[in-house]
């Protein structure tokens, strides 16, 4: 069984230990076999008259080394007599040192399935495709030098659509009637935002338009520390406060601290603590001028607690949808200590050193030079590589009721798991019809699979050689899973391979500062695939490629529904028919659309509050 791993720093080339390697040239199935051929010019009457002389030397032959082919048995037979005897000593005194197997001869039970669960079989639910998928890519790379391959200017690479590079970016701009300050301030807004790094990112842009709405002043957000991410980071510890209030500044109040008299109040005595269950989900701005402005104006001070997804995207006035975008796009900035290893790993995944974007500029800063140093850097061409966020944990798995054809022990694995942390889950399933595991995947519920991304990134035309950046880590079924992604694409790197421990170290512990490397990763790759649509880091992340991207950041967005449809056929589909059914999906997937009604400006900035169509 071929081992899965992860391409590690000793493996990258180049004068930087921690550089990964790109393209494993040495596994392209495709050197040539020669057969040589040699045959006897003698015709059958000249092979029947010599046949009886060749028989009678054959005989002469033996009779004259019968001796020596006798010793030779002889003592092969000893050199096995002697193996035989050295393997009973070796496992006699095995067993004095393991007694409690000798029993039953061998691996107890328990110890057995442990052992089995440790080493897991790869799991595959496609196996006649994934043929398909090994044999065309070997075939690709028969067909492609290495030269063809860095010269390479694919679609795959680009946006299908020039209408993507007419929308610029302009939140920022300053308008005739620019929504400006109030006079008067009706009081002060905390929230405490739950959740990772990508939801509160969504909870300060949505509380910097909800201060806005109330005419209040907003204080720094606070993050509430939470046992699944188990990050006790704050706000100043991912973005930069002092740029994120200058942003802002000719649009809201924004102070560091509740003033000292403040300070002091029980708020939840006093009643302004508003949790989650006092607003409703994507609350309109009527609900706050209804319910919460009142509380404000008596109170002067309001606290929202969670603020998860507590603001509706529509209807909601451009001009505070407008102030939404400039907090997402231009206000949030990470904080030096992540910009400057977040460069680190972009440089190396890419082996380049200069910016290449405005994206690299937006996230990075300072951190990543405009021009590069090096004559000899500055000939070569950066290494493109494909960001993927494969969402397929534990909590998802088991959440989406799916069967990922692990069998009996993977369902009761995944039961056990959603009887421990989603009890009511469990409760609402005994008060309903199940809809069987077979009939969610038709549905297109169901997570995708490491194997089913692999397929259809080849179904796509990614080549074997293809450097891919995994975003987060934590896969269920780790290499058993895994095993069927690497068998095609085994130019796999995270942070965790491309960085070293020292530089890793300063964000253990923190899960939200590691989530914003990824984050960064992610933005900046070449094209950005996905396998969750609905991910609040898939999300943002193809927002800001979307704003900043110029038509020249792609992202890819299986449609889960499709796909459950075209994998369906998995034991008849042909390799051609297969590839145009997933380029095909995907590409309607890209077509360049405005915002729609009630969509997330965070995600589809194309909207006139947001961007600017070039006429």
């Amino acid at each position: 069984m071929k081992d899965y791993h992860f391409r590690g720093p000793e493996t990258l080339p180049g004068s930087d230990p921690s550089i990964g390697r790109r393209i494993s040239w040495g596994d392209n199935h495709c050197n040539p076999k020669t057969v040589l051929l040699n045959g006897w010019k003698n015709d059958s009457a000249n092979h029947t008259a010599c046949k009886g002389g060749h028989v009678g030397k054959r005989h002469l032959w033996l009779r004259k080394h019968m001796r020596s082919i006798a010793f030779m048995i002889v003592l092969m037979g000893f050199v096995l007599l002697l193996d035989s005897l050295m393997m009973s000593i070796f496992y006699s005194r095995n067993l004095q040192y393991h007694p409690a197997q000798s029993k039953s001869g061998g691996l107890e039970e328990e110890d057995r399935s442990a052992y089995i669960n440790d080493e897991k079989l790869p799991i595959q639910m496609y196996d006649r495709l994934l043929n398909l998928a090994s044999s065309a890519l070997a075939e690709v790379s028969c067909k492609t030098s290495m030269k063809e391959f860095k010269q390479e200017t694919s679609r795959l690479w680009e946006e299908p659509y020039s209408k993507a590079s007419a929308w610029k970016p302009c939140a920022d701009r300053k308008l005739p009637s620019n929504l400006g300050k109030f006079d008067k301030n009706n009081g002060y807004i905390l929230i405490s935002a739950n959740g990772g790094l990508n939801q509160q990112r969504v909870a300060i842009c949505n509380a910097v338009a909800v201060a806005s709405l109330l005419n209040a002043t907003l204080v720094i957000p606070r993050f509430l520390y939470s046992n699944v991410w188990n990050d006790p980071s704050q706000f100043g510890d991912i973005y930069q406060e002092e740029y994120f209030m200058n942003v802002l500044k000719d649009e809201i109040n924004i102070v560091k601290e509740l003033p000292p008299d403040l300070g002091s109040l029980d708020i939840e005595a006093l009643g302004s603590l508003i949790t989650d269950a006092d607003l409703p989900k994507e609350a309109k701005p009527a609900d706050y001028i209804r319910n919460i402005l009142p509380i404000l104006l008596q109170n002067g001070i309001v606290h929202f607690l969670g603020f998860g997804n507590r603001l509706g995207f529509d209807p909601f006035p451009s001009k505070l949808q407008r102030l939404r975008c400039k907090c997402n796009f231009h206000a949030l900035k990470f904080v030096p200590k992540i910009q400057r290893v977040g460069s680190l790993l972009v440089r190396r995944i890419r082996k380049y050193d200069a910016a290449r974007s405005t994206l690299d500029r937006q996230l990075l800063g300072n951190f990543m030079p405009e021009n590069l140093s090096n004559e000899n850097d500055a000939a070569r061409s950066p290494s493109k590589y494909l960001a993927l966020h494969l969402r397929f944990e534990m909590d998802m798995v088991a959440y989406s009721l799916c069967e990922f054809g692990g069998g009996a022990s993977e369902k009761k694995e995944l039961q056990a798991y959603r009887e421990i942390h989603f009890p009511l889950l469990i409760e609402r399933l005994k008060n309903s019809s199940p809809v069987s595991p077979t009939e969610l995947r038709k549905l297109g519920r169901c997570p995708l699979t490491p194997e089913e991304a692999a397929l259809v990134l080849s179904g796509l035309g990614f080549k074997r050689g293809t450097y891919i950046y995994l975003a987060g880590s934590h896969i269920y079924g780790e290499k058993s899973r895994m095993d069927s992604f690497t068998s095609l694409y085994p130019n796999l790197v995270t942070k965790e391979t491309i960085l070293t421990p020292h530089e890793l170290a300063p964000f253990r512990n923190f899960s939200s500062q590691l989530a914003a490397l990824d984050f960064i990763a992610c933005a900046t790759a070449d094209v950005f695939a996905m396998t969750d649509s609905g991910s609040q880091l898939s999300s943002l992340v193809t927002g800001l490629r979307t704003y900043y991207g110029g038509g020249r950041a792609p992202t890819l967005r299986p449609n889960k529904k499709r796909l459950a449809t075209i994998l369906s056929e998995n034991s008849t589909i042909g390799w051609n028919s297969f590839e145009d059914r997933v380029k095909k999906m995907i590409d309607e997937g890209q077509r360049v659309r405005v915002r729609g009604f009630g969509r997330s400006i965070y995600r589809q900035p194309r909207c006139p509050e947001c961007m600017c169509k070039a006429q």
